[in-house]
């Protein structure tokens, strides 16, 4: 071909493509949706995304274009909510119109809408409302369930005793201390921390945080209709959870050869005892697929999550041994070291209880929130978002707000404490959510975070040699997750 072929050709090419553009902006614009950036056709506004730093590039759009805008993932636009005041007014004001659940692509094609987590209508209501009440029938809130947790706190404090002030990294202790309790509920029993098959399965629950939050996981969720045709870590994802699930399959098998139905032992005796009771009911939502994924939710969700926020809190208690040493003091002066710390101390220890939540606001663990969706055509600060559009709350902005915290980009528990050093209530304290689809493990976690941390702290003091700075400390603001960086500690035994 000659030049003057060669030129011909790149300028059909040029002009097609500027058609193309001009044809997908004049669309683009006629949709009454929130402003955002000008996305391109197929991968809409991936260029707008700094490599690996998704959350990041997310929070400076919102001070670009306002506390609500529109960004598309490929050719589907999600509206993005930034600051407190935003996602109050949609998550709390208008709560039923933005109750969906959003997609994933990283995890839809194992749940495909399942799970008390990933379901949306009445298949969501049912398990939900099944779940809260079988939960809480297990002590969610009451003593049975405090019990658990002292004694699987007895047992950690006895596991990390035999290290003996050794460096160690926390992780691995940390996560079976706090699936062993969850697993008390669903599974009726807890595992022994030696368990390598148990210590198998709690690594492939890390490993889905991690790939969730890489620059991988982070383009599937961008770009799913090209990542899925593309080589890489992220299509490890299903594989990681199709072993779960193989997991939570052989469990309730186990339940099925010995369940007694007037005695249910767990949470999954009871959901197969309401699946006895429904079957003839067409419309009931309890069979064994939504039984296997709402044990994988609850399994992963009460896991992965509290333990990656204590590994974030020893973290910070090592950059500030000035804190640590208040933590002790209250807890001598309030529990001493004769008794276990319960759950009525929670209410006499304001400063303990104020470094958990700021530990909580500042490892922000799942920055991004889960995905919603409204669930019908909603009318929001002058805009109508189309039923079926995808929303994400931006926790990390609301409990980042300058407006709700005095330092909100330094660690500092008088953020919830007032003048007189008693513990003070944030509406922007949102490490749960809120609204209709809050995390209905909070009552839980909190418990857990309160019962591990101060028999930890009560038995041992945490040291290091590193000196960690406040880049080390700080959340990476990536994907998914915030995952703290690896480090070791040794923890040294208090002299009563």
């Amino acid at each position: 071909m000659d030049l003057t072929g060669w030129g011909t050709l790149l300028l059909a090419l040029v002009l097609s493509c500027l058609l193309i553009y001009s044809t997908w902006d004049k669309l683009y614009k006629k949709r009454n949706l929130p402003p955002g950036p000008t996305p391109l056709p197929v991968i809409g506004n991936l260029l707008h995304i700094k490599r690996g730093e998704m959350v990041k590039s997310l929070m400076e759009m919102g001070a670009q274009y306002g506390p609500v805008f529109t960004f598309y993932f490929g050719q589907r636009p999600v509206v993005i909510l930034s600051g407190y005041q935003a996602v109050k007014e949609a998550l709390i004001d208008q709560a039923e119109e933005f109750s969906g659940r959003g997609r994933m692509a990283s995890i839809d094609k194992i749940f495909q809408g399942h799970g008390v987590v990933f379901s949306n209508g009445e298949r969501w209501k049912q398990l939900r409302r099944f779940s809260l009440t079988t939960l809480r029938n297990f002590g969610m809130g009451k003593r049975s369930i405090e019990e658990r947790i002292q004694e699987e706190a007895q047992c950690l404090v006895a596991a990390i005793s035999k290290y003996k002030q050794k460096p160690v990294d926390p992780r691995n202790i940390l996560v079976q201390a706090v699936s062993n309790v969850i697993c008390s509920v669903v599974f009726g029993n807890r595992f022994e921390y030696e368990d390598l098959q148990f210590l198998k399965l709690l690594n492939l629950f890390s490993e889905v945080f991690v790939v969730m939050s890489s620059t991988w996981g982070q383009l599937h969720e961008l770009i799913p209709s090209i990542m899925d045709y593309v080589p890489g870590p992220h299509h490890r994802m299903n594989p990681l959870l199709e072993k779960m699930l193989e997991f939570v399959a052989e469990r309730v098998k186990m339940n099925e050869a010995t369940i007694d139905l007037t005695s249910p032992r767990d949470y999954i005796d009871c959901f197969i005892a309401k699946m006895q009771q429904d079957k003839e009911n067409p419309t009931s939502e309890f069979n064994l697929r939504n039984l296997l994924l709402t044990v994988l939710n609850l399994f992963f969700a009460g896991t992965e999550t509290v333990s990656t926020t204590l590994r974030h809190g020893f973290l910070i208690l090592l950059k500030y041994p000035e804190i640590q040493e208040k933590m002790h003091k209250e807890i001598d002066s309030v529990i001493g070291h004769n008794r276990s710390p319960n759950i009525e101390d929670r209410s006499k220890m304001p400063y303990m209880e104020a470094v958990i939540h700021e530990i909580q606001r500042f490892s922000d663990v799942i920055p991004m929130n889960v995905p919603h969706t409204v669930i019908r055509d909603t009318a929001f600060r002058g805009f109508i978002i189309p039923k079926g559009t995808d929303v994400y709350p931006l926790l990390c902005t609301v409990l980042r707000d300058s407006s709700q915290f005095t330092t909100p980009d330094r660690f500092n528990p008088g953020h919830f404490l007032d003048e007189s050093g008693s513990f003070k209530k944030s509406d922007a304290f949102m490490p749960f959510s809120t609204g209709k689809r809050i995390c209905l493990g909070e009552g839980l976690a909190r418990m857990e975070l309160f019962l591990f941390l101060t028999t930890i702290l009560q038995n041992f003091t945490l040291t290091s040699e590193t000196k960690f700075t406040e880049s080390d400390v700080a959340p990476r603001m990536t994907g998914f997750a915030n995952v703290p960086i690896d480090y070791k500690l040794s923890f040294v035994p208090r002299v009563a």
